[in-house]
């Protein structure tokens, strides 16, 4: 159970990029630097996951994995495609209204 008064902290990307580092660089456990830090290290493993990710270094099974830019496109297609589904949706209505007014009066005349 989750206790709802915590709050969440934030860390700027300097700080998540410093960390990664420290664990990178330096060889450094992520526990351990979580630890030396105040991190979390849940936090800071995924941090490091994704930043081996980018730079190509995962292993096999990282082959399915997304980079950050990867993900940032995942992640703004859809809005894309909602928003060219809108534009099309509006000119086909547009298109329909403007050959209803070119075809003749329907009825008698």
């Amino acid at each position: 159970m989750t206790n709802p008064t915590r709050t969440r902290c934030r860390f700027t990307a300097q700080q998540k990029a410093e960390a990664v580092e420290l664990c990178l660089q330096e060889g450094l456990s992520c526990n351990a630097v979580a630890e030396r830090l105040g991190l979390p290290s849940s936090s800071l493993a995924r941090w490091v996951r994704q930043a081996r990710i980018d730079r190509g270094q995962a292993g096999p099974r990282g082959q399915d994995l997304l980079s950050s830019e990867e993900r940032a496109d995942l992640n703004r297609l859809p809005k894309e495609n909602l928003e060219l589904r809108r534009e099309k949706d509006f000119f086909r209505q547009a298109a329909a209204h403007f050959a209803k007014e070119q075809l003749p009066p329907r009825g008698f005349a």
